[in-house]
């Protein structure tokens, strides 16, 4: 899963330090960072959730706020990336042209549901695309972590394992 560099590292810092930061890589997020803050640094569930929720929020913001700059830098200095986030740009947008009204919701719910490629950097790279300001985006997001969380909180603890269906 992880490097045993990396792992080394995450021990000689304090458990929730350690769980953060986890969460705030694009690879591990809190697919990772909550399984391993209870089964490796011991932490009790609510303790992984709060820090990995936390460590992955931080860059979202950055991400939101930070994004469209350098892009625009990018645009004016790099001829081939302009040509690439224009077709993407123009993909997405067709793609989702009319369901406006539901892209808050939307980008909540891909954020939330725990799969590989979802996730909180690729949400603030979909708001982006989109064009959802950070004010609208922020708070979608957020609650599509929360929902991830859980979740992963959940399977990590057996809870889901314990029922019968």
């Amino acid at each position: 899963m992880m490097s045993g560099s990396i792992m080394t590292f995450l021990q000689q810092l304090p458990p929730e330090i350690a769980t953060m930061i986890l969460a705030m890589l694009p690879f591990t997020e809190l697919r990772a960072s909550i399984p391993v803050g209870i089964k490796v640094f011991g932490l009790s569930p609510f303790e992984a959730l709060f820090a990995s929720v936390i460590g992955n929020m931080i860059p979202v913001v950055l991400l939101l706020l930070l994004i469209k700059p350098v892009t625009d830098f990018a645009h004016k200095h790099a001829r081939l990336l302009e040509r690439i986030l224009q077709w993407l740009y123009t993909r997405v947008q067709k793609k989702l042209k009319g369901k406006e009204s539901y892209e808050g919701l939307a980008l909540a719910l891909f954020v939330g549901i725990p799969l590989p490629g979802t996730g909180a950097w690729t949400g603030a790279l979909v708001a982006f695309l989109l064009g959802i300001p950070f004010k609208r985006s922020f708070p979608f997001i957020f609650l599509g972590v929360l929902i991830a969380g859980l979740i992963i909180t959940l399977i990590s603890t057996g809870v889901f394992a314990s029922l019968d269906f």
